[in-house]
């Protein structure tokens, strides 16, 4: 078998971003649509009211564009499988990213429900909670609570005792990770919301990016929420020791993993092992916006 040419692998890229942008392709929703509703819907809506297939492809059993290779994933919204969540009261689970794919990490999303509850974390092991959906109460060991809105978070230190609590429902999505503790160095408990967060220069870059959690040496990762307006993308061709752990929260767009181009949209989980090309472009007519994870602060030994 010959092997395709450069210029017809260009023409097959091409081809799929003309799909991607397409009304009736991947990633799109018909513009009388997006014009007509998408100022009334809440922020976030279309990660737990995501477009499970285009039009064309309903009629095909077993299609999905979730795809595992040794150094990414992509897991579409018609793959994630619920289950109730150990130790969670009347909460159901999608475990998206775990250390058997290769990742240091957890991340999952928790559907909690009426009159619902968290559980712990495993010893030693700290916590990120990221509110997509509804609202929860957190409340910590001196029975202080907060509540956690939509784009609101709390970060809990390994080992750290707390609770959630939901008495309607709510969506969150959850990161976790076994703590790589370093000499004289202590992470705190942090409650805040993605608009509290100032803007951060993006030299060479054009992206808007935010911050979630403190920079310094005790904390072993971070929180990225990225936004591009359509039709920005990535100037880097980024190709690093760190790990990610993405959740596309707003909008559509290309991203590319390795040798292979996946058109993504809103409530999309893409994981990424270290060391594997990657670079976004966004589509569509409205922002893109996603949430990152990304190990920090650590010697790679």
């Amino acid at each position: 078998m010959r092997t395709p040419s450069p210029f017809l692998l260009l023409l097959t890229t091409i081809s799929l971003l003309k799909v991607a942008v397409s009304e009736e392709g991947f990633c799109s929703t018909p513009y009388s649509v997006i014009n007509s509703d998408s100022d009334s819907k809440p922020l976030y809506w279309k990660v737990t009211n995501p477009t499970l297939s285009p039009a064309y492809l309903q009629d095909l059993p077993g299609f999905t564009r979730s795809v595992y290779k040794a150094d990414h994933a992509l897991i579409a919204p018609e793959s994630h499988v619920f289950s109730p969540l150990l130790e969670w009261i009347n909460t159901l689970g999608a475990y998206l990213i775990t250390p058997a794919m290769g990742s240091n990490f957890v991340m999952y999303l928790a559907k909690m429900q009426e009159n619902s509850r968290s559980g712990l974390p495993p010893v030693d092991v700290e916590r990120f909670i990221f509110v997509v959906q509804g609202a929860v109460t957190f409340i910590d060991t001196s029975g202080v609570s907060h509540e956690l809105i939509m784009d609101s978070y709390a970060y809990l230190p390994p080992s750290f005792q707390h609770s959630l609590k939901c008495d309607a429902s709510a969506t969150l999505v959850v990161f976790e990770r076994r703590y790589s503790s370093l000499d004289n160095c202590v992470t705190e408990q942090i409650i805040s919301s993605t608009e509290k967060q100032p803007l951060l220069e993006t030299p060479g870059e054009i992206f808007e990016l935010r911050k979630l959690l403190p920079t310094s040496l005790p904390y072993d990762f971070n929180i990225h929420i990225m936004d591009f307006q359509p039709g920005e993308f990535l100037n880097v061709k980024e190709f690093h020791y760190n790990q990610h752990g993405l959740l596309l929260l707003e909008g559509q767009g290309i991203y590319r993993l390795g040798d292979s181009w996946y058109p993504v949209q809103a409530g999309d989980v893409i994981w990424m092992a270290p060391f594997v090309p990657q670079w976004y472009a966004a589509l569509g007519k409205t922002r893109s916006r996603y949430l990152l994870y990304k190990d920090v602060n650590r010697n790679p030994l």
